[in-house]
Formats: C-alpha cells, structure tokens, sequence
C-alpha cells in the first residue's frame, strides 16, 4: 500500500473513531405507533439472554415526519411495493400453471403471522430459511417456475405483501426447530466480529453506540421487524440482506453474497434480537 494511501485510511478511521467517540446521546420518542387502527408494540421486554432489558423498534429513533410517514399508510411509499406484490400473488407463473394464490388462497387468511415466524428450520436443506428462500422454494416445487434471483423486483413486493399481513403481530421465531440454536450460535458470533477497515460490528453501532448520533443518524438498536422496509436514501423498498451487506460493505469489508451462511446465521440471530416487536412491514427508515 502506498503511503498516500496509508495516510488516507489513517485519516478515515481517526475521522470515524472521532465521530463515534464525540458523538451525541438522545433518547428514543416516547409514542405510540398505530397503523391502520392497529396498535404497533414498539417496546418489548427483551428475551433471555438479550444485552438490553428492552428492545426498541428503529421507529422511535427517527424523525418526525418519518414516523409519521409510516404511520399513515396513505403516505407511505412502500405500501406501492405491497400493492404489486399482491398482483404477484396472483400471478400465474410456471409449467404447472399456478400462481400463490393457488394454493394458499386470500393471503389475508392464509398469510396471517406467516411472516413473523421466519426464519424457521428447513429439514430439506438441513439449514434456515427465510421468506425470501421459501418463496424461490415454493416456486420451483410448486410453480415449476425459476427461482427469483437476488431483489428481483417481484422478490422483493411478494415478500413484502406476505410480511404486511402479519402487521401488528409480534416477531417470534422458534430456536428449537431443527439446528436453528447453533445458527443463532454462528449469527450471534457474527454480530460481535469487528470486521473491515474501520474494525466495526454490528455490535459497534447498533449495542454500544445505540441512542447516539453519528452526524445525521440516530442509531437504533438495528431491528428486523420492518423488513422489506421503504427507505427514503434508496428511494426504494429494500430487504433485509440488503441493509445487512450494506452495513458490512460501510465497515470496508468485503460483502457476503445474499442468503449465504454466514448472512443467513445473522438474520437468525438480529430477528430473534427483536422478539416481541410487532411487524411493521413496510416500515419507513431514513
């Protein structure tokens, strides 16, 4: 490495530790969150095990009008995303000649707490899987339809729809199904590794730096219960892998690929991270 570019890494990470260090305290927003006349839990007991005695929702570290842009489902954008994945629902794809709704009905019945409950424990594949790899699953055995690939559009609106009719209904996923704990095991070492140039983890930002700005964003406890959730940066609804390779690519790290192990493990461990918190899918992030 040339010594210019030693310099400038040097320079980065004295200006990151710097704004961590220095970086100011506020409390999360003391409301309530209801959507659609459904009251939303946005602070749970945290469960056994938990670092924090409480777990918050990312909605009570945001600003106003975001909060009150996911509260009105009029104004939030992400509830466009939800609406064509209920025309995906019933879309006929494949050589079988079946859409989702072939099999499962009105999502609204079929669908209710499905999305809260995942990850859950594939035995096929001896791994966990989340919404996103039951839906591919679903469409090869099912449809006889190719699997979507990585945020394919229609990925990404059908796993929102099937989130959204879980809204209001707290996440709770089961550990004991299958090898689900040793995944929790690999995912919780996952969050605490320090990782990339900036020697981050998850941990770093979302557990000991919680509460605190950094420049313009007030960190939350880095949830998962909003996934796929609208962000205004993005200008787009975006999934949970994605934010999370997001994150690894922001330390300097090299990104694992989507629905890999490694990322699969995390997913595990930051949704159980969140128990108790209601679904808010689409929830509306900065």
């Amino acid at each position: 490495m040339s010594t210019r570019s030693i310099a400038a890494l040097s320079a980065l990470c004295a200006s990151v530790a710097a704004l961590v260090v220095g970086a100011a305290w506020a409390d999360p927003v003391d409301e309530e969150l209801e959507i659609d006349g459904v009251e939303m839990i946005t602070r749970a007991p945290a469960p056994e095990g938990h670092p924090f005695d409480e777990v918050l929702s990312g909605w009570l570290f945001r600003e106003a009008e975001t909060r009150e842009t996911e509260a009105d489902s009029f104004a939030n954008p992400g509830m466009l995303t939800v609406e064509r994945g209920a025309d995906v629902w019933d879309t006929v794809e494949g050589a079988a000649g079946k859409s989702c709704s072939s099999c499962h009905n009105e999502a609204a019945e079929s669908m209710k707490g499905v999305g809260a409950r995942f990850p859950k424990w594939d035995a096929a594949s001896g791994k966990p899987v989340n919404l996103e790899l039951q839906i591919n699953k679903c469409r090869v055995e099912n449809m006889e339809a190719e699997s979507y690939k990585f945020d394919h559009p229609d990925q990404i609106a059908l796993a929102a729809y099937i989130k959204h009719q879980s809204l209001g209904m707290p996440v709770k996923i089961d550990l004991a199904e299958g090898q689900m704990q040793s995944w929790w095991d690999k995912g919780k070492e996952n969050y605490y590794t320090r990782m990339g140039q900036l020697n981050f983890a998850c941990a770093s930002c979302h557990e000991a730096s919680m509460g605190k700005y950094i420049r313009a964003d007030h960190l939350s406890q880095g949830q998962a219960n909003g996934f796929p959730t609208y962000r205004f940066r993005d200008g787009k609804v975006i999934s949970l892998h994605d934010r999370l390779r997001g994150c690894i690519k922001d330390t300097r790290a090299e990104m694992p690929d989507a629905f890999s192990d490694d990322l699969m493990a995390l997913e595990v461990y930051v949704t159980w991270r969140g128990t108790g918190l209601s679904v808010e899918t689409p929830a509306v992030r900065q």
